[in-house]
């Protein structure tokens, strides 16, 4: 969950890894460190705290020099510290940076200090430092000591590495965590995420699992697993660098979710045709798998396992077909029994998500076929599925997910409809949604329109601890969905329930100084729906509903109703989300925390 930056070029690197490691803070944004070697010496400088805060020591100490890493952290072993913070050394001639954890690193670290090393941090990225030094003392070319030593690590690695007496060479190696290369002319990278390198190229190469690379300033190899060395396909990068930029919104999370119309957009653009999805866009396989699949198994984390609940509904109501979603933590540490037939899919905004690739690899001869719901191409999940689909989102900067979540519902609301034909969904049923579909940008501009209403509505929450978020049917994960994005960001506990659980324990807990936010769509549950509000309002509870039935809800002292455009049923979690996500946003903003870079939390789970 940290980030990595590298670079060897005819010119100095010292601002290229800076504003990588800017690019990258999203990743990880307690400590951020840089070395590079200026032709004779390797010269180091690290800080704890955000990137600014090297960018301020770098002003003072500037480091010139044509090869160098840099890192930003997400602090694991070891407090985000100065004296923890990467690169680290062995001695001075060698620096390492590192993403993911080293679980064996305790006892690799005792047998290290009885041979003499010093250790001068807490972390178990040292341990890596000082294991290449060791071996590159025994004679060993340096290539040879990173094939070495990560023979020796268990867990998960993405590592850099340079040498005092390599010039202008940088070492990568990667198992578990991601890392990509790229090309330049005279001069290339490493790092955790394109988005990283966008000022210096477009052209990336994926490490997969368990290679290692070497490159110079004109040359780049590649070693797989067995020591062969390969070829890996270079891509170009299809969004431009401004896909990156805040393009004047005050943060990225904001910029996301006005994002939302032209992304759910791209989501299902060019993969309908005649009315029809299109579904030779999942793979050249698609229609001889789906042909076979019996029953769906749905593994994700976080925002990604909300849309699963979601699609789950999708799936058993409108293809008829079982459906099981399961947090892909608690999947892969029980033992599973896994039907015949069984279409096994993942979701994932990064491709990267630690437990789900490891889910996904757990079962992979067990399965009829794996498919993969994921925005970034090229990531681990992505090459290792049979099937993949795009969700189209551009890259997400803001920790809090947004328009990954709603591009992932299109995306899985595509997949229902093309696994569902085979089984319930009439032609005639699938174009009626393929239709509604076709609003779906609108519906959400509409939704973004409420912004103002929405700010005011926020104020009742600054100052409040604690909320409920209730909803029925579909539209429960979308009360999950809002309750995480609360907490995520404005550090307010909120927590989510069906709505027909609340006499089931929650309503103890209202009063006036829980806020209740309720999603209320203009459907067959209504009724119950608002029976459950009156036990609300009858316990002095403060309730604030999104509802698509105005004439039916009305606000009144105590009860905040803001009216929803009318919305296509089978849309409603998609566009529900919106106001939710505002409604955070505005909280957060109002409470004055970091919207973009919440504490304790990364963009990327690559990491148990």
């Amino acid at each position: 969950m940290c980030g990595i930056v590298g670079a060897t070029a005819e010119r100095s690197v010292a601002g290229i890894l800076l504003e990588g490691l800017r690019r990258l803070e999203y990743r990880g944004y307690d400590s951020a460190g840089m070395a590079v070697w200026d032709g004779a010496a390797i010269n180091r400088l690290r800080r704890a705290g955000k990137v600014q805060a090297l960018a301020d020591a770098l002003d003072s100490q500037p480091l010139e020099g044509s090869s160098g890493i840099a890192h930003t952290r997400w602090a694991t072993h070891g407090k985000p510290l100065e004296h923890n913070a990467h690169p680290h050394m062995s001695g001075d001639k060698l620096a390492v940076v590192h993403n993911g954890i080293i679980e064996n690193f305790e006892a690799l670290k005792q047998e290290l200090v009885d041979d003499g090393y010093l250790f001068t941090s807490e972390t178990d990225t040292e341990v890596i430092a000082h294991l290449l030094d060791r071996s590159v003392k025994t004679g060993i070319s340096l290539l040879e000591a990173v094939n070495s030593v990560v023979g020796f690590l268990e867990g998960a690695f993405a590592l850099g590495v340079i040498h005092q007496e390599r010039p202008g060479e940088l070492y990568a190696a990667r198992k578990g965590s991601p890392l990509v290369i790229g090309v330049g002319i005279g001069e290339n990278f490493i790092a955790s995420d394109q988005l990283a390198l966008l000022p210096v190229t477009d052209r990336f190469m994926f490490l997969e699992e368990g290679d290692t690379a070497l490159l110079t300033q004109e040359n780049i190899q590649v070693w797989d697993r067995t020591g062969e060395i390969v070829e890996r396909k270079v891509s170009r990068y299809e969004h431009g660098v401004s896909a990156a930029d805040k393009g004047g919104f005050k943060h990225y999370m904001l910029k996301e979710i006005y994002e939302q119309p032209a992304a759910t957009q791209a989501a299902f653009h060019d993969r309908i045709q005649d009315g029809l999805v299109n579904e030779n866009v999942f793979g050249e396989q698609a229609a001889k798998i789906f042909d076979q699949v019996k029953q769906i198994q749905i593994i994700a984390c976080g925002t990604s396992y909300h849309a699963g609940m979601i699609a789950k509904y999708w799936m058993e109501g409108l293809a008829g077909i079982p459906c099981h979603v399961e947090v892909a933590s608690e999947y892969r540490y029980r033992p599973v029994v896994i039907q015949q037939g069984t279409l096994f899919i993942s979701i994932s905004q990064s491709g990267e998500t630690a437990d789900t690739l490891a889910a996904l690899r757990d079962v992979q001869d067990q399965i009829l076929a794996s498919l993969t719901i994921c925005n970034v191409p090229g990531s681990s999940l992505v090459r290792e599925s049979d099937l993949h689909l795009m969700t189209n989102a551009g890259p997400e900067i803001g920790v809090a997910s947004t328009k990954a979540f709603t591009t992932q519902l299109v995306a899985l609301l595509l997949t229902t409809l093309v696994i569902g034909r085979r089984f319930s969904l009439t032609q005639e049923k699938e174009r009626e949604i393929v239709n509604a579909l076709q609003q779906l940008p609108s519906l959400i501009e509409q939704s973004i329109a409420m912004d103002a209403e929405i700010e005011e509505m926020s104020q009742a929450f600054a100052e409040k601890h604690h909320s409920l978020f209730l909803g029925r049917g579909t539209l429960y994960p979308v009360a999950m969905e809002g309750a995480l994005k609360l907490k995520e960001i404005s550090y307010i506990h909120a927590e989510a329930y069906p709505a027909g659980e609340l006499k089931h324990g929650p309503l103890a807990l209202v009063d006036k100084d829980m806020p209740v936010v309720t999603v209320a769509p203009r459907n067959d549950m209504l009724d119950k729906l608002k029976a459950n509000l009156q036990e609300v309002s009858a316990r002095g509870g403060e309730l604030f509903v999104f509802a698509g039935c105005t004439q039916n809800l009305q606000s009144a002292e105590g009860v905040h109703v803001l009216g929803m455009p009318e919305i296509p049923e089978i849309l409603e979690p998609i566009v529900y989300t919106v106001p939710l996500q505002l409604l955070s946003y505005h909280v957060a903003v109002l409470k004055g925390t970091d919207v973009d870079q919440p504490r304790n939390l990364a963009k990327s789970v690559t990491v148990e």
